[in-house]
């Protein structure tokens, strides 16, 4: 009977100390399905931490980190589990705090209900109004309005009345389909699992009775078309090659007409084949291993679709992104990208406007900062197969993955492809970079020195670039000052800035390297992210990382230009080392203790390090 029951994914939401965690609490309670030992632990807890002098405190059954039992806030986001006669559910309940807004997409992404919990004391608050936007753009169409701590008004209805009034003012402007409203306290148990008496100008149904009546959002992905990411290839034998994952959409069944995406390889399906057997056909929700009438390439990350209708294919889109780490999202950035099991690198070319979820109106921003959403351009190294987030959660929606750091930095929801997409494509050219460098008598390369101003970057590089020259190798110098005359006069020193600037010179690099050059960079590029994507971009083995390493003082006492006297007097803003920051090489490929070492020595150095890896 488990089994058969329909699955409800819920979020609770609101702003700090409306009451989600106190109202699950009781939910739990009235359902009766707290353990024994879980009730005398709340018991006992009630007594030492709880905030009702002693009596059952219900939000001790979520609220489950010390910081949130001494905050009286919640934290992280909690997850409980429970069920009815008629229906399993699964109730997320989401971080009320600003600081925390990253905490509330993570427990929106996957409901299909929210439950939006409203004070009846204080109405309809700016946290309120932002929960309501992330819920509609993460596709909760469904919400339930719980106007909260109604015994603590002695039950209103005039002030109830005007709280819904205000509220349905508010979601006409968002994408809210489906909401219901109803009059709850927590700690009396009003109208949660139970009518209440203290309301009888009420005559709705009760909070679980909505939530047994509400539709899930899978309900209807079995009539979209098939979609299914391949998380596995099962090779158990020489015999046997399927290909595992979970049908985010749509049915199959033996005989069906399937599309690998991206190569577009086309087979019908033999088999389903489950731990328990092969089935006759498969729906959304289902785990399964496919097999297919005869051998094609299909790995990790490819989408097994529909033949007669695919998803789209791209390698540029538009997405709106919300932004989770603490370091700002800069357009250039490269980033990984992971969605359903596919992964690429991806790069925001362009932010086109942020949103201020406290109005919701569009704003121009230039990078997005903890807890920021925008709408952005977003380029891949590759093309993936997806579906718009409005059609499919699962083929639409992707994580961004800071690759110094590891952190999930950002999720993002695709709308569409850019036109540039697919009417952009590469010419294929007679004379390729190979014919370039062999007339050289030379391979190509790109030295990138890196370090802070005054190190001597400029000097050195010069005299490499000489060095080399009287070698007759075919060179070319970038210096940063030299540039920024010219290609990038138009950018200034923000940390936006800085990343435009080394993305433009690490892409002139890179058109330099296959026409056979070798490639001498002189840039201070403070940060990793932007070195390593001008890594990316440069074949194995052709670039080295110069790390020209002086201290801070030794460079500040050179001063050539005067900068360090300015920035220190507070003339110059954003200089690095000084109020900006610069990230020092991890395993450069030379590092040149500029401090010790003459610039000759340092040049003679570097050619010495590089001579055999550039000759043909």
């Amino acid at each position: 009977m488990a089994e058969a029951k329909t699955l409800l994914r819920l979020v609770a939401c609101g702003s700090v100390d409306d009451g989600k965690s106190t109202l699950i609490g009781r939910l739990l309670y009235d359902l009766g399905t707290i353990p024994d030992d879980t009730l005398e632990a709340l018991e006992r807890d009630s007594k030492t931490v709880g905030t009702r002098g002693g009596e059952l405190d219900f939000a001790l059954l979520v609220d489950g980190l010390m910081a949130e039992r001494e905050q009286g806030i919640t934290i992280d986001v909690a997850y409980r589990y429970f069920a009815t006669e008629k229906r399993k559910f699964i109730v997320a309940d989401g971080p009320g705090h600003t600081q925390y807004t990253r905490n509330m997409v993570t427990a929106a992404s996957n409901a299909d209900v929210a439950i939006l919990l409203i004070d009846a004391r204080k109405g309809v608050l700016t946290q309120t109004r932002r929960h309501a936007f992330i819920a509609a753009l993460m596709g909760v169409k469904q919400v339930v309005l719980a106007i909260t701590k109604m015994d603590l008004i002695r039950y209103d209805r005039t002030a109830y009345d005007q709280i819904v009034s205000d509220f349905v003012e508010l979601a006409g402007t968002l994408d809210i389909p489906r909401l219901a409203a109803i009059p709850v306290s927590g700690v009396s148990g009003d109208n949660i699992a139970a009518r209440s008496a203290a309301t009888p100008w009420y005559d709705g149904p009760t909070l679980i009775e909505l939530l047994e009546g509400a539709e899930p959002r899978e309900a209807h992905r079995a009539d979209q078309p098939l979609r299914m990411a391949v998380q596995s290839v099962v090779r158990p034998n020489l015999d046997f090659r399927g290909f595992a994952g979970r049908l985010a959409a749509g049915v199959v069944k033996p005989g069906a007409a399937i599309r690998i995406l991206p190569s577009g390889r086309t087979a019908n399906v033999a088999r389903i084949v489950t731990a328990d057997g092969d089935l006759e056909q498969a729906v959304a929700g289902q785990s399964v291993t496919l097999t297919l009438d005869h051998e094609v390439d299909c790995s990790r990350g490819d989408i097994i679709a529909a033949a007669d209708n695919p998803c789209e294919i791209a390698d540029q889109f538009q997405a709106t992104i919300v932004w989770m780490s603490e370091t700002p999202l800069f357009p250039g950035r490269r980033y990984a990208m992971k969605i359903g099991a596919a992964h690429a690198w991806a790069t925001v070319t362009e932010i086109r406007h942020g949103f201020d979820i406290d109005t919701f109106q569009h704003t121009p921003v230039k990078q997005l900062d903890g807890n920021g959403i925008g709408v952005c351009n977003v380029s891949l190294d590759r093309d993936i197969p997806f579906d718009p987030f409005e059609q499919n959660r699962e083929t639409g929606g992707f994580i961004l993955i800071d690759p110094d750091t590891n952190e999930t930095a950002g999720a993002g929801l695709i709308h569409f492809a850019l036109r540039r997409a697919h009417n952009v494509h590469w010419q294929a050219l007679e004379v390729d970079r190979n014919a370039h460098a062999a007339i050289k008598n030379q391979k190509p390369a790109i030295l990138w020195f890196t370090g802070l101003s005054g190190a001597g970057k400029s000097t050195i590089a010069n005299l490499v670039e000489k060095r080399l020259h009287s070698f007759g190798r075919h060179t070319v110098l970038l210096d940063g000052d030299n540039i920024r005359h010219g290609l990038n006069r138009d950018l200034g020193f923000t940390p936006a800035d800085r990343v435009e600037n080394i993305r433009r010179v690490a892409e002139v690099a890179k058109l330099m390297a296959d026409a056979g050059l070798i490639v001498l960079v002189a840039f201070i590029s403070p940060f990793r992210a932007e070195r390593e994507l001008a890594r990316s971009l440069a074949k194995e083995g052709e670039f080295f990382e110069v790390f020209v390493d002086v201290p801070l003082d030794v460079a500040e006492q050179r001063d050539v230009k005067g900068l360090y006297k300015k920035a220190r007097a507070g003339q110059l803003k954003n200089f690095t080392g000084i109020d900006s920051p610069y990230e020092a090489p991890e395993h450069p490929e030379v590092r040149i203790d500029a401090a010790k070492t003459s610039p000759a020595d340092a040049a003679e150095a570097i050619v010495k390090a590089i001579s055999r890896k550039i000759a043909r």
